[in-house]
């Protein structure tokens, strides 16, 4: 695991961005496409911005890009909660992407927990039962949760399904998410996490005795491929 830790939030952002690009360049090299997955948020919103700018936009094969997304709120895709508006917002409606290789988190007419499956279907019909997706994005809580793996939570545990959907009690929602399982597949993995408030979880997460269920980031491997930016706010 490679930990870089910057001096302020524009640069890295700009490195975030650049590792998207880097790592888009490789992956059509080797497979001729790019399949990420992505996480909503502040984080991921300043670095998909940048993404949209000439300076980056350019340097990106958008029809070989396929996208989808880490973790969802079980809202319309126009509601402001959604994060795959938000990536609407600011990077796909921006940039020439194929709409057939954008795969939301979210349909109606349908229960969460049914989704789950149909997602799962589709990350399968696009990476084969490998499922190993060439980059994914994460954030972390201040309570140290990744995607919707949140503390305490049954999802923790599961082992076999790639997709899962359940009511989230204290927010009073259904979240659906990758799980643990899926997520360690990927080639490349980035977490994003900065500020004073993830402090404490960020150094349990990192130096912390081995406990997820209450710092679920830490059911993510620490291996090749797994890049951590934070700031000194947070490393400390």
């Amino acid at each position: 695991m490679n930990i870089t830790v910057f001096d302020d939030l524009e640069t890295l952002y700009k490195k975030a961005a650049d590792t998207f690009v880097e790592l888009s360049h490789q992956s059509i090299q080797k497979n001729d496409r790019f399949v990420v997955a992505l996480s909503g948020g502040s984080s991921p919103k300043a670095i998909f911005k940048l993404l949209a700018a000439k300076e980056y936009a350019e340097k990106i094969e958008w029809n070989k890009v396929y996208f989808f997304w880490v973790d969802e709120r079980w809202v319309p895709l126009d509601d402001e909660k959604s994060n795959a508006k938000m990536t609407f917002e600011e990077l796909l409606n921006e940039v020439p992407v194929s709409k057939d290789h954008i795969f939301p988190m979210y349909r109606d007419g349908i229960l969460p927990e049914e989704y789950a499956g149909e997602y799962e279907q589709q990350i399968r019909t696009v990476l084969g039962d490998e499922g190993v997706f060439d980059f994914i994005l994460l954030g972390m809580g201040d309570d140290g949760h990744t995607a919707s793996l949140f503390p305490g939570e049954a999802v923790l545990d599961e082992k076999e399904k790639w997709v899962s959907a359940y009511y989230l009690k204290p927010q009073e929602m259904f979240r659906i998410t990758l799980t643990a399982p899926l997520i360690n597949k990927a080639e490349n993995i980035l977490v994003v996490a900065f500020g004073e408030s993830k402090k404490h979880a960020l150094n349990e997460v990192l130096n912390g005795e081995y406990n997820p269920e209450l710092y679920p980031l830490q059911l993510i491997e620490k291996k090749a491929g797994y890049q951590f930016f934070t700031d000194e706010k947070a490393k400390g």
